[in-house]
This record gives C-alpha cells, sequence and structure tokens, in this order.
C-alpha cells in the first residue's frame, strides 16, 4: 500500500473512532513502527490530525470546506435520498426559504408541488427553479461568494427581513450536541435570521456533518424542528435531539425512487 493509501485509510479510521494509537496503526496496516509515524507526521503536517503521545487524533475544529463544485461531487446518493425525503415535507403553496446546501439542491431537484414561493441566496437553486412549474423565486441581493455560489453581507439580512416562510430548507457544515457550525461569519447571520423568520426549520445534514465542529457557531438545536439524515448518529446526540424535540427522520434505502 502507498503512502498516500495509508493516509486516506488512518483518515476514515479516526472519521469512525477520533483517536488511534501507532501501535493500531501498524498491527491494522501491517507496516513498521516507524512508517507508521512517518505516516502520522505527514498527516499533521498537512493539518489533518493532532499528534499525541503514541497516537494521534482529529482536530476538535474542522478548518477545511471544500468549494461549492467539490461538494457537489461528495456522497452524492446519501444526498439525492435525504434529498428526495426532504421534498416530501414540502406542499403545494408552501413559502420556502433554501440556502446553497448541495443536499438542498437534491431536495429542490426532488420538487414536485405547485404555487410555491422561494426565497434564496443560492445562484445556482435560483437557475434550477426557473425550471419548475408555477414556482415564484426571490433571489436576495448581496455580496457573491464565487466560490460557494452564495449571496451574504448587509443588504442580504435587510432584503430576508422583509419575508416570513413556512418552511426553512438548510444545510449545515457540522452538526454537534451544541448545535450547527460553520466556517462563514457572514452566513452565520444569515442562517439566524432564517431560522427567526421559518415557521418550520428543516436541516438537511449527511452522516459526515455530525460530530463536526468548525469555528462559528449558528445556533442551538432548540432553533431546529427537524433533521433528516441518512443514518443514526451516536446516542449522545440522539439524547439532545430528543431532549430539544428535534424530529429526527432517516433517509432510507427504502425510498422510492424517481
Amino acid at each position: 500500500m502507498f503512502q498516500e493509501e495509508r493516509l486516506i485509510a488512518i483518515l476514515q479510521k479516526l472519521q469512525e473512532k477520533q483517536r488511534i494509537t501507532v501501535t493500531e496503526i501498524c498491527e491494522w496496516l501491517q507496516i513498521s513502527w516507524d512508517t507508521a509515524r512517518r505516516d502520522l507526521i505527514k498527516l499533521e503536517e498537512q493539518g489533518s490530525i493532532i499528534r499525541t503521545r503514541g497516537g494521534a487524533m482529529l482536530p476538535s475544529i474542522s478548518k477545511e470546506v471544500p468549494n461549492y463544485e467539490q461538494r457537489l461531487q461528495l456522497d452524492t446518493p446519501s444526498k439525492q435520498a435525504i434529498g428526495r425525503l426532504a421534498a416530501t415535507l414540502i406542499h403545494d403553496g408552501d413559502y420556502l426559504y433554501t440556502d446553497s446546501s448541495t443536499t438542498v439542491r437534491c431536495a429542490v431537484e426532488a420538487m414536485r408541488t405547485r404555487r410555491n414561493v422561494v426565497v434564496t441566496n443560492s445562484i445556482d437553486l435560483a437557475g434550477m427553479l426557473t425550471q419548475k412549474d408555477e414556482i415564484r423565486i426571490h433571489l436576495l441581493g448581496g455580496l457573491l461568494d464565487n466560490e460557494q455560489r452564495l449571496v451574504y453581507g448587509a443588504r442580504t439580512l435587510e432584503m430576508l427581513s422583509e419575508y416570513q416562510v413556512d418552511k426553512a430548507l438548510l444545510g449545515t457544515c457540522g452538526i454537534a450536541p451544541h448545535g450547527l457550525t460553520t466556517m462563514f461569519e457572514e452566513e452565520s447571520y444569515l442562517i439566524r435570521q432564517v431560522m427567526r423568520k421559518s415557521d418550520q426549520v428543516i436541516v438537511l445534514a449527511d452522516h459526515t456533518k455530525f460530530g463536526k465542529k468548525l469555528f462559528h457557531r449558528v445556533a442551538g438545536l432548540e432553533g431546529i424542528d427537524i433533521i433528516i439524515t441518512d443514518r443514526e448518529p451516536s446516542d449522545e446526540m440522539k439524547e439532545e435531539l430528543h431532549k430539544h424535540q428535534v424530529e429526527l427522520l432517516i433517509a432510507g434505502e427504502g425510498e422510492p425512487h424517481d
């Protein structure tokens, strides 16, 4: 196995168990202590791990967020399953907010309802919605983030303050017992405003987002009504969701496909 393959394997293992020892790596990958140590040094140099005495752990804060095009390629089947389930919660005539999440994009693709009004800060979703029948689109104005394909800023918040919607469909960079987090400070202001202006807040998050913490806290779990994901989260997470009366929906393999 080449080093690059080992590095990917070690990171995948850390995603499952958060910590790993050099001894475990040696036994699991059938490599020497020195080779395992060099692999951990390489991962630390890349900023992917924190080395500990005799092993490694994932950083408590995730620092890398892929751009929009990269996010479109990540775990597409899971996102599509989540999107299909989310679309079943949308009814004819609903007033909606949709953000720039690629999982929310899947929900918009699966929408079959009519006479909806949709407010969005996503230029891609606004374009996609033009292909739907009887949809009125309100694209928020402001500054455009070229990498993430979203609109943000003071003007965005000002326009959003004029609207009230039935349901908000939101993605998230990270979700943990203390709430939702993001790398983008400006986005956190926007999401908080959206949550205040929505009768029902629906968060779409695949399993990779659970347990992930980023720099800016967006909101606590108490502001969320429904979370749709593709796998059962940890027992700790389920306890917190139950405590805050958040409904958890799992997009299963038994869902009908178009």
